[in-house]
C-alpha cells in the first residue's frame, strides 16, 4: 500500500512539472467577417498584431494571474453580394459555440448584419466591439434597450460623423470656389445610401443645388450613367459613397470621360498607397475619407503612425483600405485594457470599464458616447479623428480638416 501511495504521488510530481498549476489559460476573442474584402482582411491582420504584441507584454492581467489573447477569425462573407444576413448570423453562432468565444472584435460588415447579430451578443453575452458597420440605428437600439444591448459597442466612424465631415469639407469647397451644384451617386446598402440620404438633405438646407441621386448594385462595374447626367447637368462636386472593390471603375471613368467636377467622398479601392498604380495615375484629384487615422499616418498624433509602420513592419505591407483596420487594432487593446481594470472577466463588470474607456488609441482618444459609439471629432488629443485626402502626383495628401491640412485643396483640371 506504502508502496502505491509513493508511486500515486511521484505519478502527480510529473504531472505538474509537464501541466503546472498555473499553466497558461487563453481568452479567446472572435473575428467574425468577410475576410476576402480588403478592410476584414485587413483588420483581421491589425487584431492578431495588437494581441501578439500585449501577448510579448506578459499578457492581460486578470485579478492576481497573467491571460494570454488568442485570436479565431471566420470568415462570413456578410460584405459579399448576394449572401443573406441569415448566413452570417449562422456563422457568428458557430464561431461563439465552437471556439468558446469571450468577446468579438471587428465583426459584422454590414450595417445590416450588426443589427440582427446584436440579438446573438445579447444571449450568450458576448462581448461585440464592431469596427465596420455604420448605421446610427445602432446607437437607436442600444439607447432604447440598453440592458439588453449593453454588450455591444461601435468603435469605428458612424454614418452621421462621417456626414459630418463630409459637410465640413463640403463649406471647405463653397468658401474655396463657390461650388454649390452636386450630384450624389452611392452603392445600394444601407450605410451608403442612407449617408448619401442624409447629406442630400444637408446640402438642400445649405443652399446646394442637388442635381441627382444614383445608387447602384454591389457588384456594378459601370458608373457612366450617372457621369454623363452629372456631366450635362454641370455638376461641380460628385459626391460618391461606396465600399465595394469595382467602385474604382467609377473614378476612372470620371477621368476618361473628362467630367469637369471635383470628386469626392468616400471610394474604398482609392484609399491605399497602391491605388495610384492600379488605375495609372487617373485618379489625380480625387477626394477620400478616411474614416479614422491610423490608415494613414499623421505627423501630429504619434499613435497612428507607430500603428500603421507597425502594422507594416509585421505583415511587410502598407495598409491599404482606409476604414475598420486601426479600430480594429485598438479594439483588442480596449478589451485588454478593460479587463486589467475590472480585474475580472466577469462580462458585466468589464461592460461597465468599457463604457468607461478613456485612452489613446491608433484612431485617436478613444471615449464611448451613451449609445456605446466611439466619439469623433477633429482634435486626436480629445477623440477620435477622420481625415480627408486627395491624389496629388502619386501622393495622398490630408487637405482636411483644417486643423491637420497639409496642403489645400486642388481642383480638377479638363
Amino acid at each position: 500500500m506504502k508502496r502505491i501511495v509513493l508511486c500515486l504521488l511521484f505519478a502527480t510530481v510529473i504531472v505538474l512539472s509537464v501541466y503546472p498549476a498555473s499553466a497558461q489559460r487563453y481568452i479567446t476573442l472572435g473575428v467574425p467577417t468577410s475576410l476576402k474584402l480588403i478592410e476584414g482582411y485587413e483588420g483581421h491582420k491589425a487584431a492578431q498584431l495588437a494581441a501578439e504584441e500585449i501577448n510579448a507584454k506578459g499578457g492581460v492581467k486578470v485579478g492576481n494571474e497573467k491571460m494570454m489573447l488568442k485570436i479565431e477569425a471566420l470568415d462570413i462573407r456578410d460584405g459579399e453580394p448576394g449572401v443573406p444576413t441569415s448566413e452570417a448570423l449562422l456563422g457568428i453562432e458557430k464561431l461563439i459555440l465552437d471556439k468558446k468565444i469571450y468577446a468579438v472584435v471587428l465583426g459584422n460588415f454590414r450595417s445590416e448584419a450588426l443589427l440582427a447579430a446584436m440579438d446573438i451578443y445579447s444571449k450568450y453575452k458576448i462581448i461585440n466591439i464592431n469596427s465596420t458597420a455604420m448605421t446610427p440605428l445602432f446607437q437607436k437600439k442600444i439607447l432604447n434597450e440598453p440592458d439588453k444591448y449593453k454588450y455591444s459597442f461601435r468603435n469605428c466612424l458612424d454614418a452621421p460623423s462621417l456626414v459630418g465631415y463630409i459637410s465640413g469639407l463640403m463649406n471647405k469647397i463653397n468658401k474655396d470656389f463657390s461650388f454649390n451644384k452636386v450630384f450624389i451617386t452611392t452603392q445600394d446598402v444601407l450605410w451608403a445610401a442612407g449617408t448619401g440620404a442624409l447629406m442630400e438633405k444637408w446640402f438642400k438646407e445649405n443652399g446646394w443645388t442637388v442635381l441627382g441621386f444614383e445608387k447602384y448594385p454591389t457588384g456594378a462595374s459601370d458608373f457612366s450613367s450617372g457621369l454623363m447626367k452629372a456631366k450635362s447637368g454641370g455638376a461641380q462636386v460628385i459626391l460618391a459613397i461606396f465600399d465595394m472593390p469595382t467602385s474604382g471603375i467609377l473614378v476612372k471613368q470620371w477621368n476618361s470621360m473628362k467630367v469637369p467636377a471635383l470628386i469626392a467622398g468616400f471610394i474604398s479601392p482609392l484609399m491605399g498607397t497602391k491605388s495610384w498604380q492600379t488605375f495609372e495615375g487617373k485618379i489625380e484629384g480625387a477626394m477620400n475619407v478616411i474614416f479614422e487615422i491610423g490608415h494613414i499616418p499623421l505627423k501630429t498624433y504619434m499613435p497612428s503612425t507607430q500603428f500603421y509602420e507597425g502594422y507594416k513592419k509585421r505583415w511587410k505591407e502598407e495598409l491599404q483600405s482606409g476604414h475598420a483596420v486601426s479600430p480594429s487594432y485598438d479594439a483588442v487593446y480596449i478589451l485588454a485594457n478593460s479587463i486589467e481594470k475590472a480585474g475580472t472577466l466577469d462580462v458585466d463588470k468589464v461592460v461597465k470599464a468599457i463604457e468607461e474607456t478613456n485612452i489613446a488609441g491608433a484612431v485617436g482618444r478613444i471615449k464611448f458616447d451613451k449609445g456605446h459609439q466611439l466619439i469623433f471629432g477633429n482634435d486626436p488629443m480629445n477623440t477620435a479623428l477622420g481625415a480627408v485626402f486627395q491624389w496629388k502626383n502619386g501622393r495622398r495628401v490630408i487637405v482636411y480638416p483644417e486643423s491637420i491640412a497639409e496642403e489645400k485643396i486642388d481642383k480638377p483640371v479638363r
